[in-house]
This record gives C-alpha cells, structure tokens and sequence, in this order.
C-alpha cells in the first residue's frame, strides 16, 4: 500500500491536531549510526519550535536511552524498558516502574537453560537500571557496544533476583529460533500474565503484562499532558511498537518495518536511512 493511499483513506483522521509527538529510537531516529540523524533532529526542532512535546518510547536501558532525550531536548519523561520505566530526566522522578514477577523471571530462566537451547541463547535480565548476564557472549558484547552499557557478568542469574526485573530478553542470531521461542512462550503464558514482543528480529522480550508503549504514551498524553489519543502522532519500527502505533491518531511505521507492522500504520515513511522520521514529521505538524 503506497502512502498516497494511506493518506486518502484517512483524510478525515489526519485533520487532527497534533499536541504530542512519540518517537522510538532504534530504526526510526537511529539508523546504523546509533545516533539521531540531523534531518531528523532537524525536524523535531521545528515541530517542537510549533509547540510540539516531544517524548521518546524505547525497548532500551533507561541510561541507555538518556543521551538521545537529552539530544533533543525533551522535557517530557523517558519511556524506556517498553515503558515499564517511565523517568523524568530533569527532577529524576521516576512516574512508572512495573517489574516481571519474581516467580516468572525463575520460570523463564529455567526455559532458556533447557539443554537444547541454553547454548543457543544470550540471556539479559534488567534489574535497577543495570544489566546482568550469564556470561559475556559475542551477541551480549555487540549488544553493550550498541547500548553503550557495561554488562554484569555473575554466571548463575538466579542470584541477582533478590530483585525484581524490569526486563528479560534473550538474544539469538538465529532469527527462526527467537520466533519459536516467542510462539512457544506465548503458549506457556496469556497477555495477562506476561508481555511478550520483539523489538528486533534476534530479540525476545518479557516484561510485565501491563506494560507497552501504548500504556506509556497514554500516560504521557492523558495523565501529564491532559489531551487525548487523537492529538498523539507516534512513529516506530517494529512489533514493539505496535500497540503505540495503534493507540495514537497518527501511528507512523518506517519503510524498514516489517510488512505486519507497516499494515496496521496509518501512513508509512521512508526507511531510517532515508530521514522517514524527518519525512513523517513534515507531513503531519510542519505541513499543517
């Protein structure tokens, strides 16, 4: 479906206005560069200079995430961790924090150590902002150069869970297999239980059954802001996006989206490395 058509067939939803703008990071303002494009920084200036708020909602580290907050100057709190950590940078108030269950994080790490896929798989959990693993694996190494985090090797991760995590994911090269591990997991538990997603192709993602980045922008619109979903725009890349894409009036995907998630946005920008935030933004707030 091309965006000519997209936007025809939504004409009447686009005449909205826009109040809040919600950006994911990774392939929608970071490209292989992992820094925020300067067209794309461009245009959220001038949306911003329009009145614009402008928020981030990542799958990343809190820490990890706060250098592209601070990039572009937001003053609204950071969604990171799928939103199940919601931080304001400036009074360092931290609004949300929902964690797996104790009892969960155990369940899923005894599934990951299963013999036929414990060798298979790099397993991360999140706990208080810093990551832990078993092991430094070359998939945990790339991992940490790309999120610029340090990652704690401890061996047996059932120590660390004194506390809660945030997160859990596990890591694979073998793209086939993340996704029997999410249909499988998702046999084992319902929504209500666990969230389950895939921010990119090799990552399997748990959080808590209440967090998603829909739940987090709904959050930042309605409860901080006052406004409703029709005044949201939000722009991202892949399935964990989906729900934020969704919930806000204009839900953008990248051009480098997987199809699933390209058919359920309302238009579809260029690709990461063609500036598609930049473009998207120009459609919908510099244009209006």
């Amino acid at each position: 479906m091309t965006n000519s058509k997209l936007k025809t067939q939504n004409s009447k939803l686009f005449k909205t206005s826009i109040k809040l703008l919600v950006l994911d990071i990774d392939g929608t303002i970071a490209g292989e560069s992992n820094t925020i494009r300067p067209a794309v920084r461009q245009a959220i200036q001038a949306a911003k200079a329009k009145g614009i708020e402008v928020a981030l909602a990542t799958g990343r580290m809190y820490c990890s995430a706060l250098r592209f907050h601070q990039d572009i100057g937001s003053t609204m709190p950071l969604l990171a961790y799928q939103g199940a950590w919601i931080q304001d940078p400036h009074t360092q108030k931290i609004h949300r924090h929902l964690s797996v269950a104790k009892a969960t994080a155990y369940q899923l790490l005894d599934y990951f150590e299963q013999p036929q896929l414990r060798s298979q798989l790099s397993v991360h959990f999140y706990i208080n902002d810093r990551l832990y693993v078993r092991e430094l694996t070359s998939e945990t190494q790339l991992y940490s150069e790309r999120s610029g985090i340090e990652p704690i090797a401890v061996g047996d991760l059932r120590q660390v869970l004194a506390d809660e995590p945030t997160k859990v994911l596990a890591l694979s090269d073998d793209v086939a297999l993340i996704d029997r591990l999410l249909g499988s997991l998702r046999q084992r538990y319902t929504p209500a239980e666990l969230y389950m997603t895939k921010s990119v192709a090799t990552f399997f993602e748990a959080t808590n059954p209440l967090v998603n980045k829909a739940a987090a922008v709904r959050y930042l619109a309605e409860e901080c802001l006052g406004i409703q979903a029709a005044n949201v725009m939000t722009i991202g890349d892949n399935f964990n996006d989906v729900e934020m894409l969704t919930y806000a009036g204009v839900g953008v995907a990248m051009g480098n989206a997987p199809t699933a998630v390209k058919n359920i946005a309302h238009w579809v920008a260029p690709s990461v490395e063609e500036d598609g935030a930049a473009a998207a933004i120009e459609e919908f707030i510099l244009l209006r």
